[in-house]
């Protein structure tokens, strides 16, 4: 399976939600796709429909396939501490979302493009893999000769951008930023219900 490249508004719309990030389209149909539209009557949902549908929602939010989602869930059941929680910390550790995060690129699959293209650095050394597992204390750049790429400066000049996150420290000057520790649930802003996920890896 590969990720997913259709239409971002109908996958969102799907979830009820804006997971791709803002979108224009999604804001004037925030009801499921169809040819019925919001006339549609809706059925009652089984706790398994529920608990899937949360897991493809994260795996779609965080650009995850499968394999990678069930490898990371099982690495969540053998640390120590909550298994959802430690699961969105691996979600979130990933170089891809982090790079987003830092506002470096304004979505997830243009930060995954970035790192794909070789424009960014962990601890001075080009990465070119998205899902690269950072760790708190490593430092993530921009390549020297990719800082002064368009896309990266549009993104890093936005002053509207308002993502900022206790668990990275952003130097504009250098084009660089600190993952500094593994986020706190309440402080990752996706509307997940990482329980859900729980239970229906544990049938």
């Amino acid at each position: 399976m590969a990720r997913y490249t259709g239409p971002k508004t109908k996958k969102a719309r799907a979830f009820g939600e804006p997971i791709f990030g803002f979108d224009r389209s999604f804001d004037k149909r925030k009801y499921g796709p169809g040819q019925h539209g919001n006339t549609r009557r809706k059925k009652q949902k089984s706790d398994y429909a529920k608990q899937l549908m949360e897991k493809q929602k994260v795996k779609y939010t965080y650009g995850v396939l499968e394999r990678q989602f069930r490898n990371l869930f099982e690495a969540a059941t053998g640390k120590k501490g909550v298994t959802g929680e430690v699961l969105l910390q691996f979600l979130e550790a990933r170089l891809d979302n982090t790079v987003f995060r830092l506002g470096i690129s304004p979505t997830r699959n243009g930060a995954r493009q970035l790192v794909s293209h070789k424009h960014i650095t962990v601890n001075g050394v080009v990465t070119n893999i998205p899902s690269c597992h950072l760790k708190p204390g490593d430092i993530i750049g921009v390549r020297g000769k990719s800082q002064n790429l368009e896309v990266i400066r549009d993104s890093v000049g936005n002053k509207s951008d308002a993502r900022k996150f206790g668990w990275l420290e952003w130097n504009p000057d250098k084009l660089e930023g600190v993952f500094l520790s593994y986020p706190e649930r309440e402080a990752i802003p996706e509307n997940i219900n990482e329980q859900l996920i729980v239970e229906l890896y544990s049938k």
